[in-house]
C-alpha cells in the first residue's frame, strides 16, 4: 500500500542582493563591482540570485558596455559555480550595428549572456544612448517561468501584463529607487500591486546606497507572494541580502 504521508517537492531558492556599489570613473569599477557580486552569491547559497539595475557599473548613463565574455566576470562565474547558482546581474551592453541596451544578463557557472533588454527607458538620458528592448521576456528555471523586468519596467502595469500573458510564476524586477518614505511606499506599490493583479510571485532588487551618479538610493529589495504579502525583505542597508523559497508548480 502507497504511504499516505509524502514530502512536498523542494521549491526554487531565491535570494535578492543590494551589495555596496564601487563608484563609477575608477579603473577597478567593473571589478569591483564583481568581486561584491560573487561574495554576495557565496553568502546567499541560493539557486537564484537576483541583482538591481545596472548592478554592474552602477547606475551611470556614461558607463562603458560590458561584454558578457569580459574576462574580469570569472569571480562571478565561479562563485556561481561553486554555489550552482544562477546570477541576474545587470549592465549596459552593446550589441551589433552599435545599439546599446540596459540589459539583465544571467551568470552561471558557464559563462555570462544578455537574457534581457530593458523596453520602457526612462527620463531623458535613458533614450538619448540606449535603444529599448523588443519586449517581454520568460526565463525558464528548474521548472518555474519567470518573467524579467528592469526598473520602469516594473513600474508600468503595462509591461507585467503583456510578460504575464506569456505564462509565468514569478515577475523578477532589476530596480533602483530613491531615499525616503514616498519611494519606499512606490517601490511596494508597484510589486505588491503586480503580484496580486497577476496572482504571481513577485522578486525584486534595488539598490542600496550610492549607485553610480546617484548619492543614495532606497534599498528594501523583497519577495511577494501572490496575495501580495512580503515574505522577506532586506533592510536599507548595503550588503543585506534576503532568502525566499518559491514553490514549484
Amino acid at each position: 500500500m502507497p504511504s499516505s504521508s509524502s514530502s512536498a517537492r523542494p521549491g526554487l531558492t531565491v535570494a535578492v542582493a543590494q551589495p555596496p556599489c564601487v563608484p563609477g570613473g575608477r579603473p577597478d569599477t567593473l571589478a569591483g563591482n564583481v568581486e561584491q557580486h560573487a561574495l554576495a552569491v557565496r553568502e546567499a547559497a541560493a539557486r537564484l540570485v537576483v541583482f538591481p539595475e545596472l548592478s554592474l557599473t552602477g547606475y551611470d548613463l556614461a558607463a562603458p558596455a560590458v561584454d558578457p565574455a569580459d574576462p574580469r566576470l570569472a569571480p562571478l562565474v565561479e562563485a556561481c559555480a561553486a554555489a550552482g547558482s544562477l546570477a541576474l546581474v545587470g549592465a549596459p551592453v552593446a550589441e551589433e550595428g552599435g545599439r546599446e541596451s540596459i540589459a539583465t544578463l544571467a551568470v552561471t557557472g558557464e559563462g555570462a549572456s544578455v537574457v534581457y533588454r530593458k523596453t520602457r527607458l526612462h527620463g531623458a538620458g535613458e533614450p538619448e544612448r540606449f535603444t529599448p528592448g523588443e519586449g517581454p521576456v520568460v526565463l525558464e528555471l528548474d521548472g518555474l517561468r519567470l518573467g524579467l523586468a528592469i526598473c520602469a519596467d516594473a513600474a508600468d502595469p503595462g509591461h507585467a501584463e503583456e510578460t504575464a500573458a506569456l505564462g509565468i510564476d514569478a515577475y523578477v524586477a532589476s530596480t533602483l529607487y530613491g531615499p525616503g518614505p514616498a519611494q519606499a511606499e512606490r517601490r511596494d506599490g508597484h510589486l505588491r500591486g503586480r503580484a496580486t493583479a497577476h496572482g504571481v510571485w513577485c522578486v525584486l532588487s534595488t539598490s542600496a546606497g550610492p549607485t553610480g551618479v546617484f548619492p543614495d538610493s532606497s534599498g528594501g529589495s523583497g519577495v511577494w507572494a501572490p496575495d501580495g504579502t512580503v515574505v522577506a525583505r532586506c533592510g536599507t542597508a548595503p550588503g543585506d541580502l534576503a532568502r525566499a523559497e518559491l514553490p514549484r508548480p
